[in-house]
């Protein structure tokens, strides 16, 4: 007889089992963490130096590989000076941010600003302290998760495009979009793709 329970009980588990890994296959895959990057400043200052630039010259190339997403930059202080001072500082060094974002090709719309003032220190300190980690901006990218059928919607967007009028000024955004495509990083051609057929009124090819 225990025996027996024994049996029952086993299959009992392994139907259990069996019921709920087709349920957790189906579960979608994490989102990609967001790519994120720091600059620093000098104290009381908005000017960015030349390792500032590099950073932001990736983190443009970060923003075009990810296609058509939010930036967020977040502009900080340290506690010398005011709080109110500090504050308005802060949003001064995130707008600098933005614009080299924005001469780099970011849309200035797609750009979120933000003024932390003493908040978020990244070195904890006393107030009236000069910490040249605490004197910076963050800018953060969130990545796009590529769907399984990107590499097909690609290719039927590339179709499109080359049955209409193609204007020379569109022709370099479209091939470069195209090539994106074709070495997989799928979240920058299919955004520039799909405005380019938008903006000429054509279409877009169904996506399941």
């Amino acid at each position: 007889m225990l025996k027996k329970l024994f049996v029952m009980c086993a299959a009992a588990l392994l139907m259990a089992a069996c019921e709920q890994a087709p349920q957790e296959s189906m579960q979608p895959p994490p989102p990609p963490a967001p790519k994120s990057f720091m600059v620093f400043f000098d104290w009381d200052s908005i000017k960015l130096s030349d390792q500032a630039m590099r950073t932001l010259t990736q983190a443009g190339q970060a923003y075009k590989e990810s296609g058509n997403v939010q930036v967020t930059v977040t502009g900080h202080t340290d506690t010398s000076g005011s709080p109110q001072y500090n504050l308005a500082l802060s949003l001064r060094r995130a707008n600098a941010v933005k614009d080299v974002l924005v001469r780099q090709g970011v849309p200035a719309a797609s750009i979120r600003t933000i003024g932390a003032g003493e908040q978020g220190l990244l070195i904890p300190t006393a107030d009236g302290v000069r910490e040249p980690q605490n004197r910076r901006a963050e800018i953060v990218i969130p990545q796009m998760a590529a769907a399984p059928n990107d590499a097909a919607y690609c290719k039927a967007l590339a179709a499109k495009y080359r049955t209409i009028d193609r204007a020379n000024e569109v022709a370099a955004r479209a091939a470069e979009a195209m090539h994106q495509c074709d070495v997989g990083n799928y979240a920058a051609g299919i955004p520039v793709l799909e405005k380019i057929l938008t903006d000429g009124k054509v279409p877009l090819p169904p996506r399941s």
